[in-house]
């Protein structure tokens, strides 16, 4: 009996992680649905535990001390390993999470979603956005949608849909031909401007010097500045679909510009666990090339 060692409180454990991270007693106890006071005996287990303090406490901060970080940083690692473990064991109790870009998020698979749930009634999907131009895997997602410039072989990579560009302006924007894009402004959904490159390339060489331009960082942001009429924006046909259904853009000239890029779903090795895998994928499957009102 005496080799038995008794382990620190895992209430003990997370109350720590979120007084540090919140900096507040009180604020911790909201998060955690306990009194500050039963936060505040907590945090003397772990104390008393270790034979240390872990926060150093005056009247206007609440800092941790040498061995509270060593703590917390434990603390933090063995309830990310307890998540992780109860993921892969139980991921029926979780959301399937699929990481993507939010413009993708809201113009492609939002209008869909109805559709999922109506199939679905039992799955939940758990949706992160990014806002940047390259979609990172996150260590906790289950799969990611991301833009590819080619085609892809890829096993665990589900093709959506392929990339078209088209401009899109306002139904009132006087453009009844390209000559009269150069009393607008081309507004692009990214820095580098590549998309109104690539078109003016494929439709009679102009370069984009000859043009006003506005640029933003997002699809959201080009697409909404073109509906208030401040341009013409250069975007995907799917990604503006919806709107040109509504009405409230339009394509004023050119054909779709296909850039063989393609925008696909793809599988974490992790995915296979959750018992809701296969029938997302087959969704998304369903869904690959079709229009949102389907």
């Amino acid at each position: 009996m005496d080799n038995i060692r008794h382990m620190p409180s895992l209430q003990g454990l997370q109350a720590l992680v979120e007084v540090a991270d919140s900096g507040s007693f009180t604020q911790a106890a909201q998060t955690l649905c306990l009194t500050q006071s039963a936060v505040s005996r907590k945090i003397q287990q772990l104390e008393s535990h270790f034979g240390t303090s872990m926060f150093l406490r005056t009247s206007r901060s609440l800092q941790l001390t040498a061995e509270g970080e060593q703590v917390l940083a434990s603390a933090r690692h063995i309830l990310e390993h307890l998540k992780a473990l109860e993921d892969r064991i139980a991921p029926q109790k979780r959301p399937f999470r699929i990481r993507m870009h939010v413009s993708l998020a809201v113009r492609w698979l939002l209008p869909r979603l109805n559709d999922f749930y109506r199939h679905h009634p039992q799955v939940s999907l758990a949706i992160e956005t990014v806002a940047t131009e390259v979609v990172e895997p996150a260590s906790d997602s289950d799969a990611y949608i991301l833009y590819l410039p080619e085609p892809s072989a890829a096993p665990d990579c589900l093709t959506l849909f392929e990339e078209a560009l088209v401009p899109v302006c306002a139904p009132g924007l006087a453009l009844a031909s390209q000559e009269d894009l150069a009393g607008f402004a081309l507004l692009h959904r990214s820095s580098d401007r590549n998309d109104w490159r690539y078109w003016l390339a494929a439709n009679g060489g102009r370069s984009l010097d000859e043009f006003r331009h506005l640029p933003f960082n997002l699809d959201e942001l080009a697409l909404d500045a073109a509906a208030r009429g401040l341009g013409v924006a250069m975007t995907d046909m799917t990604l503006a679909g919806e709107s040109i259904e509504r009405g409230v853009l339009v394509i004023p000239f050119g054909e779709p510009l296909k850039t063989r890029g393609i925008y696909a779903l793809c599988l974490q090795p992790s995915s296979a666990a959750h018992p809701a895998c296969g029938a997302i994928l087959q969704w998304f499957a369903e869904q690959a090339g079709t229009p949102s009102n389907l």
